[in-house]
């Protein structure tokens, strides 16, 4: 594996290109053909590779960083779910919000209060 990380056109580089990618234009809309060019794949062999190296699809893995970077502003800078949702490349609260209760098991303001509880009591200790 180690071989693969330093050889620059390893399989596991050009998905981490792509990776790379997603995670700085999670906001934005894309299609696997742009991700599979990114890495230098066809866009079948990226698909396969892709869901191999990371056990998901990059539609998946692009949901997982918009949900993770919603939840850092609605904790962080205090935005409501729908401004969050909006700011991290969804069209739809609704959408948002049935992603963010399937991925964390709670909406997402009952899902920042816990947080905040869970915050809360941290810093009283």
């Amino acid at each position: 594996m180690l071989r693969q990380i330093a050889n620059g056109e390893s399989r596991l580089n050009q998905i981490g290109r792509a990776i790379d990618y997603v995670c700085r234009n999670f906001h934005a809309p894309f299609a696997i053909r742009d991700l599979a060019a990114v890495a230098g794949m066809s866009p079948s062999s990226f698909h396969e590779h892709f869901r191999t190296t990371m056990d998901m699809s990059p539609l998946q893995f692009r949901t997982l960083i918009r949900l993770q970077e919603a939840r850092r502003l609605m904790m962080i800078e205090g935005l409501t779910a729908a401004e969050a949702g909006f700011r991290v490349g969804y069209d739809s609260p609704s959408q948002f919000s049935r992603d963010y209760r399937r991925a964390h098991q709670a909406t997402p303001r009952r899902d920042v209060a816990r947080m905040r509880g869970m915050v809360s009591l941290a810093t009283q200790n």
